[in-house]
Order: structure tokens, then C-alpha cells, then sequence
């Protein structure tokens, strides 16, 4: 069992957790990930370390609420426990002096970007953040980028806070400043992966992606997460999670991580049914 320490929502159905896992902690690094059971005969989830803390033991996770275990994860509170957290897992993000860098996050994949970002800064680069999200209540993590990077946009879909538009137009205005860009992290749902990529190929810059298909085991066994990356077939879990944005299939991707969809809708069903029904009588 693994402990938590402190749970507390930061957007809607977007909680971070602080929890105790000192040997996780230690052999962190930025751009791995657990795999998470909540309970002993429940889901394996993938999720990015956020944070690791050595003199506490502690790492940081940031759930978003979407199926049935991110929504049972996200209804334990400090004090409860997890029954599983397995890693650190994946291949850590290649950190050194590139120059200019501009990580990007949508959503909740800002919680993926923001160690990266760390590690990219004390690396001694120039980090540049770009954050976005639906409404201003959904971009995450602001302050902890500004404190780490050296300049952050924010961004919104409706123009609620910050740039409004997508990260890729925010993106496309330090290209036509003639700003030079020599890596582009790029972490979030796959549309907007895959628009980075777009944005960034006619330019030549380097571009990485996250990706965070289905997973299992984590460990490469079942093949799960397979992904198609210049024609080869790879296993996100070990291979990965990162890889060249411009060599990546993503209509592969897309259709594999909608191959289960009906399962999913399914178990979310169930999941309000039983937490709609009474506890007791009156």
C-alpha cells in the first residue's frame, strides 16, 4: 500500500496527489511515469511523475478525472492509501544544453511538461513555456513554470486568460518573430500533438511529443502501447514515452486509443450507478 499525503483539486475533475514512495523517488527522472492500481483487482493507469521529492520520499502525481480509476483515484483524499505504484518506468527525456526550448502542455499534459521543463532549465537552456487550456480554470501549473522558466504564455480556447487560441498558434507567433527555436517538447491530447508537429515540420525544428497510449503492464510484455515511430513498431512503454513528433503515426495512435471506447463508456456507467445509489435506508 502506498500512502497519500496530501490530495487537493487544482482544475475541474484535475487533482495532484503527494504520495509516499520513497525508492520511486530516488531513482526519478523527468519523463518517467508509475503504473498505478488503486485498488488490488482494479485497472493499471499510467501516470507521469509530476515531482519527485528525495528528502521527503514523495512524489507528485496530477489525475485527470476521465474514466472509471482516474475518477476513483480522484475521490481519495490525504490519509488514504493506493494499493499499487510501480516505477520509475520509461525511458527519461533527453536532457542537455540545446539552446532555445519550448515545452509545450494542453490540459492536463502540463503536469507531464513541468519536470521536463525543470530539468531542461538547470541543464542551462533558455525554456520557454507554453500552457493551455479550454477556459482560464483549466490551465495548470502557471506558477510553478513561471518560477522555473523564462517566459510562459498561457493559453485559452475562448480567450478567457491569456493567448486566445490553441498552443499551436502561440507557437506559430515565435516562429514568425524569427525567434530561434532548436527543440519543441510538445505534451497533450494527440490532436494537438500532432498539430505541433505540423507547425514545426516545415521549419526543421526538432520536435518531441509524450505519448500516452493504452498500457498495461508497462513493461513491454503485452503490447499494449504499441506505436508506429518512421515505419517501426515500438512499445511506448520502453521505447519511450518520447519520441520524434515527425516520425510518428498518429492516425495510428489515434484509432488504437479509440479501440476501446464503447469498454470505457461502459465502465463509467457503472461507476455512477453505484455511486448514485443509496448507502443506506433511512
Amino acid at each position: 500500500m502506498f500512502r497519500i499525503i496530501d490530495a487537493a483539486f487544482i482544475a475541474p475533475s484535475v487533482k495532484r496527489f503527494c504520495i509516499e514512495a520513497p525508492r520511486i523517488a530516488r531513482k526519478h527522472r523527468a519523463g518517467q511515469f508509475v503504473i498505478v492500481r488503486v485498488t488490488e483487482t482494479g485497472e493499471r493507469i499510467p501516470l507521469t511523475i509530476a515531482e519527485a521529492d528525495l528528502e521527503a520520499g514523495t512524489i507528485t502525481l496530477i489525475v485527470q478525472g476521465v474514466g472509471k480509476t482516474t475518477r476513483m483515484l480522484n475521490d481519495l483524499g490525504g490519509g488514504g492509501v493506493v494499493a499499487d505504484v510501480a516505477g520509475p518506468l520509461g525511458m527519461p527525456s533527453d536532457i542537455r544544453r540545446y539552446g532555445t526550448v519550448v515545452v509545450i502542455g494542453g490540459g492536463v499534459g502540463t503536469a507531464i511538461a513541468y519536470p521536463t521543463a525543470v530539468a531542461l532549465g538547470e541543464a542551462g537552456n533558455h525554456v520557454i513555456a507554453i500552457v493551455g487550456g479550454r477556459t482560464k480554470e483549466y490551465v495548470i501549473l502557471e506558477d510553478e513554470l513561471r518560477a522555473v522558466c523564462d517566459e510562459v504564455y498561457p493559453t485559452t480556447d475562448d480567450g478567457s486568460y491569456g493567448f486566445h487560441g490553441f498552443v499551436t498558434q502561440q507557437l506559430q507567433t515565435l516562429i514568425d518573430e524569427g525567434r530561434t527555436l532548436d527543440l519543441v517538447i510538445a505534451i497533450g491530447p494527440i490532436p494537438m500533438m500532432r498539430a505541433v508537429a505540423e507547425v514545426t515540420r516545415p521549419h526543421g525544428i526538432h520536435t518531441v511529443v509524450s505519448l500516452n497510449p493504452i498500457m498495461v503492464d508497462g513493461t513491454g510484455m503485452c503490447g499494449g502501447c504499441r506505436v508506429s515511430v518512421g515505419g517501426e513498431t515500438k512499445f511506448a512503454c520502453v521505447d519511450g514515452p518520447e519520441f520524434d513528433a515527425h516520425l510518428v503515426d498518429f492516425d495510428l495512435l489515434a484509432r488504437r486509443n479509440r479501440a476501446y471506447l464503447g469498454f470505457e463508456q461502459e465502465r463509467n456507467d457503472e461507476y455512477e450507478c453505484r455511486a448514485a445509489a443509496p448507502t443506506g435506508r433511512a
